[in-house]
């Protein structure tokens, strides 16, 4: 085969679309690390974020800063959102 129409068939075989499988991303949740800052998804403005101690099976153990430190909350992970700095 003429090297012309190698570089043609090979150049035509990257102009193929390859389909691939939806991915349902509707159960993704946010990373939420220890020590970052979240807020609930309907916190008032004027409570402070809460601080992620833990995240484990879709719960996630919160506080205030001003709780202490042995005083938290159980909370459902996908009532809360990162604070952005």
């Amino acid at each position: 085969m003429p090297q012309k129409l190698k570089n043609q068939k090979s150049a035509n075989e990257r102009k193929h679309l390859h389909l691939v499988q939806f991915i349902d991303t509707s159960n993704v949740v946010e990373l939420l690390a220890p020590g970052c800052f979240v807020k609930l998804h309907n916190q008032p403005n004027d409570l402070p974020p809460f601080q992620v101690i833990n995240c484990k099976g879709g719960r996630c153990l919160v506080r205030q800063q001003s709780w202490g430190n042995h005083i938290y909350w159980e909370v459902a992970h996908n009532r809360l959102k990162a604070e952005r700095a």
